[in-house]
């Protein structure tokens, strides 16, 4: 090889070497929200599986049996203060999110188990176990966490999948 040779193979490989290496997209794709409540950050992870004409509740997600509402890793949901959610304290940090689903009741569950993949339930990690009745809203193909109503020291926060919304509410510090 000559010089000139060498010198432009020395210089094409660190190149080469940066090149993007090709990902497969995620059926579930990854999400994120946060709200500012009173003095309070809250913030959810997650990943957001996709309804594909499935039938969700009954269906895919089995009544009564802990769920993840999430694919792949667990949803985590952080407080940077002390909050209460639902009437129920919950110290600052950071939690994994979980749900009993019901047709009339779901059991919502914070557990100290994070970052932790989404199958199995994490058991004796619970911090918080509290019920919501769900109600019915439009249709949202891909699950998704929001805050439909925020105001000073209180916020909404929605689970909503399908025609199912798991309203809750969290006071802030």
């Amino acid at each position: 090889m000559t010089g000139g040779a060498l010198l432009l193979a020395a210089l094409a490989a660190p190149l080469a070497a940066q090149q993007p290496v090709p990902r497969v997209p995620r059926a579930s794709q990854h999400g994120t929200v946060s709200q500012v409540v009173g003095g309070t950050t809250v913030s959810i992870s997650y990943n957001r599986p996709v309804a594909r004409g499935r039938t969700l509740f009954g269906g895919i997600v089995k009544w009564g049996k802990e769920w993840c509402p999430g694919a792949d890793s667990a949803t985590v949901i952080t407080f940077t203060t002390d909050v209460t959610l639902n009437g129920k304290a919950v110290a600052a940090g950071e939690y994994s999110v979980w749900a009993i689903p019901d047709s009339t009741s779901w059991t919502m569950i914070l557990s100290r188990a994070v970052h932790v993949f989404h199958l199995p339930y994490p058991e004796g990690q619970d911090v918080l176990r509290f019920s919501v009745a769900p109600i019915a809203g439009p249709h949202m193909e891909t699950l998704a966490f929001y805050f439909p109503a925020v105001d000073v020291r209180q916020a909404k926060l929605y689970l909503h999948w399908g025609t199912t919304i798991v309203p809750m509410v969290i006071d802030g510090k």
